[in-house]
């Protein structure tokens, strides 16, 4: 199996709470990078979706938090698109430190919107086969 990709990540100080550790909201915008990062690094625009009349949702999000991250913290935040049957898919996510120790695992579920029908399209795997440049990265 080929690693997930991953994007490189400093921990800001004011993304820092009153203890000093990463605000737990601001996983969740490190997430969004990530997979957002993968979808340019695939091939495929935010300006792709819309043309084609639809975009991602976000349906339900999971976040383990394993050890605190602190500002200067360098992370790595990995994304792996998990293909099912049906109008859903699965993203596998995790914050490592740079010493390999998991600061936190984030798992989702998500669909492709279909923007004038505001309903998921029957199979968003086709969608981003087609879109992308290099579909390899989502484990096409």
């Amino acid at each position: 199996m080929n690693e997930p990709f991953s994007v490189p990540v400093t921990v800001r100080g004011y993304e820092t709470d009153t203890q000093g550790h990463l605000n737990q909201a601001v996983y969740l915008n490190y997430a969004e990078h990530a997979r957002w990062s993968l979808l340019q690094a695939a091939g495929i625009r935010q300006a792709d979706l819309v043309g084609r009349g639809v975009g991602p949702v976000a349906l339900e999000t999971t976040i383990r938090y394993r050890r605190e991250l602190l500002a200067g913290d360098e992370v790595e935040v990995t994304c792996a698109f998990l293909w099912g049957e049906g109008k859903t898919f699965r993203i596998a996510q995790t914050i490592r430190k740079a010493d390999g120790t998991v600061a936190a695992e984030i798992e989702a579920v998500g669909g492709l919107m279909d923007l004038a029908a505001r309903r998921l399209v029957a199979d968003p795997r086709e969608h981003f086969k087609e879109l992308a440049s290099d579909p390899a990265l989502f484990g096409l």
